[in-house]
């Protein structure tokens, strides 16, 4: 099957229920605990000196920072190789099942889009066969275009704050919840907005999504 394009959302048909969009990296699979173990297999590490992986992963051999170009290649590389590295969160898998019974779920996943069959491909393995969009563009038009005019419940899950952000400009009557790990990279993000609900796993997240689709 052929990657779906940036913005094209016209494959995805959505029933007459809720709606929840799901980011995947550090949400559904696993980013960053993988990825630093990526990095040392490349001879590289991680230095949790602030909210960024330009100027914080150094070379082992010599210590010094590597150049944004070479972290690019670093995440490319990963992506390219997610199927080896990349698992699912815990519960993730029947919480979303059971949710699928009354709502459509789709995944929106800020990866460049050349690697999205390796993560269809991975996600249908691990039983997470929901519609995929991967794009590096701001979620919140791609929330408002699914979502369009509909009257129905809609839920945005993410870890990262700039995306919360943007789903709740454009999708004002989203709910959004902010699920991320315990992480070191996690701990220096920057604030969520006040009034968005916090979760750090499914287990916490489940009842958020469930009171907002039965009300």
């Amino acid at each position: 099957m052929d990657a779906p394009l940036e913005f094209d959302t016209s494959h995805i048909r959505l029933q007459d229920r809720p709606l929840i969009v799901c980011d995947v990296d550090d949400v559904v699979l696993h980013f960053f605990a993988p990825f630093l173990t990526f990095l040392d297999s490349e001879g590289h590490e991680f230095l949790p000196r602030s909210f960024r992986l330009t100027g914080n992963i150094i070379s082992k051999l010599n210590g010094t920072a590597i150049e944004e170009k070479d972290v690019h290649r670093l995440i490319d590389a990963f992506f390219e190789a997610q199927e080896k590295w990349q698992t699912p969160f815990e519960r993730v898998v029947d919480t979303l099942e059971d949710f699928s019974k009354d709502a459509d779920i789709v995944f929106l996943t800020a990866m460049p889009p050349q690697f999205w069959e390796q993560r269809r491909r991975l996600l249908d393995r691990l039983g997470l066969a929901y519609p995929l969009l991967a794009s590096l563009q701001p979620k919140g038009p791609i929330v408002r275009s699914l979502h369009a005019r509909r009257t129905l419940p809609v839920v945005f899950v993410d870890d990262m704050a700039h995306n919360l952000h943007s789903v709740g400009e454009h999708v004002p009557d989203c709910l959004l919840i902010n699920l991320k790990p315990d992480s070191v990279v996690h701990r220096m993000a920057p604030a969520t907005p006040a009034g968005i609900a916090q979760a750090n796993e499914w287990s916490e997240a489940a009842p958020l999504l469930r009171a907002h689709i039965a009300g």
